[in-house]
């Protein structure tokens, strides 16, 4: 296997016994057998439950990836609220939460908690006791149909959408893509410090000396 990155090529000069010295092991194929062993035992101590988790539909850091959508961690409080679910109850019915993740957009806001509402539209809450069934638990017809999700709870699907050919105009060819997305960034940056300097000017006078 070639290495990767821009570092210096190996010339290593094995000696003193090196066949002795290499790291090995063995154990991977009852490694691979094992964790499928321990997930099936999981899957039979929680059932009816789900298997995982219900994770957030969440934007890819970077420039390169962020048109993309895959899982997240956990969702946030504005997202629980909005959808009407509190923290202890999202607990109770198998909705990661995580208090660190910080919504940017409302956009984001709004696709989780669509996810959590059909999320609990599909649910079905078994009652702690058959006989005694409390508000919110579901009737004996809907437990006789249901069944566990042992797979990734309503998967993300990333949906592109078929963009059609154009004529290239000469305003097109004219048009420099690169330098637009530098200039429009670069004002996204400097825009507090172009703002505080504005209103400073605004208070202090054009002919103010003030820095």
């Amino acid at each position: 296997m070639a290495r990767r990155g821009n570092n210096a090529l190996p010339g290593n000069h094995f000696r003193k016994h090196w066949q002795k010295r290499i790291k090995t092991w063995f154990n991977q194929p009852a490694r691979k057998v094992r964790r499928a062993t321990a997930r099936v035992e999981k899957a039979k101590a929680v059932a009816p439950r789900p298997v995982g988790l219900l994770r957030p539909a969440v934007h890819c850091p970077s420039i390169r990836y962020n048109s993309k959508l895959r899982l997240g961690r956990g969702f946030t409080k504005e997202e629980l609220k909005a959808a009407g679910v509190t923290v202890v109850e999202a607990r109770q019915f198998g909705i990661a939460v995580d208090f660190r993740r910080v919504n940017r957009s409302v956009e984001s806001i709004e696709r989780n908690a669509q996810r959590l509402k059909e999320y609990r539209s599909r649910l079905i809450v078994f009652p702690k006791k058959l006989s005694k069934p409390k508000k919110g638990d579901s009737n004996e017809s809907e437990l006789k149909l249901a069944q566990q999700v042992k797979g990734t709870i309503l998967p993300v699907k990333n949906t592109q959408s078929r963009i059609r050919a154009q004529p290239i105009t000469e305003e097109l060819r004219k048009f420099q893509v690169y330098r637009h997305l530098r200039n429009v960034r670069g004002e996204q940056r400097n825009r507090g410090k172009r703002e505080k300097a504005a209103k400073l000017a605004a208070e202090d006078g054009l002919g103010s000396t003030r820095r």
